[in-house]
């Protein structure tokens, strides 16, 4: 992972987390997101359009920021860098797909929830890691049990941020950013409730500033 990328992450503070289930979808979100003060993605591949959206995104909008999240394997990993993704995250941590991912020379944050994956994640060379699902895996007070041990690393916390929570999570020193799905829930994509979604984003912009 790239300091200036983990720069990049950490500068926007909130990484929405998206779902997209039609690939109409993706520009007219990729517009709200840029036009709202938030241009950076993370598009799940747990849609059958997920690759196809990220194409159109890179397309339209190429200052956008775009990773590919739920990343299980190598083939949906040169799905993703095909489409034109910058990084890789996945819910958990599987060497094979870390490993061909630093084969292939893209960034990768995969998923750790206790000491033993911080310590895998470490083996690999990995310092900035997702932390999911943050507040089942014990949120705030777990993370902080983390950081104490492994002082090398920094995390982005992903699974149950919320705007209730989201600025206490950033306040934790090697916090860079957190994952969020909230102001790109996917009723509002299905609905096509740009408006609704520019209002979220910009709030969310003004939390954390």
């Amino acid at each position: 992972m790239s300091q200036q990328l983990i720069e990049k992450l950490q500068s926007y503070k909130i990484i929405p987390v998206i779902q997209i289930n039609q690939v109409e979808q993706a520009v007219p979100l990729a517009k709200t997101l840029v036009e709202n003060g938030l241009p950076v993605a993370e598009v799940t591949f747990r849609t059958e359009a997920a690759a196809e959206a990220i194409r159109l995104m890179r397309e339209a909008y190429p200052e956008l920021c775009i990773g590919a999240g739920t990343v299980l394997n190598a083939e949906q990993v040169d799905r993703a860098v095909a489409a034109g993704a910058e990084f890789i995250v996945a819910p958990g941590l599987n060497p094979n797909t870390v490993r061909y991912c630093q084969q292939q020379g893209i960034p990768v944050v995969p998923g750790v929830n206790n000491p033993s994956h911080v310590e895998q994640a470490l083996e690999l060379g990995l310092t900035f890691l997702k932390f999911f699902p943050a507040e089942a895996s014990g949120g705030i007070n777990m993370i902080k049990s983390l950081l104490a041990p492994y002082v090398d690393i920094s995390l982005m916390p992903t699974g149950g941020i919320s705007k209730a929570n989201v600025r206490d999570y950033l306040a934790i020193d090697r916090v860079a950013c957190c994952g969020g799905t909230w102001m790109v829930a996917p009723s509002l994509i299905d609905n096509g409730d740009w408006e609704e979604i520019g209002r979220l984003v910009r709030e969310a912009v003004e939390l954390v500033a």
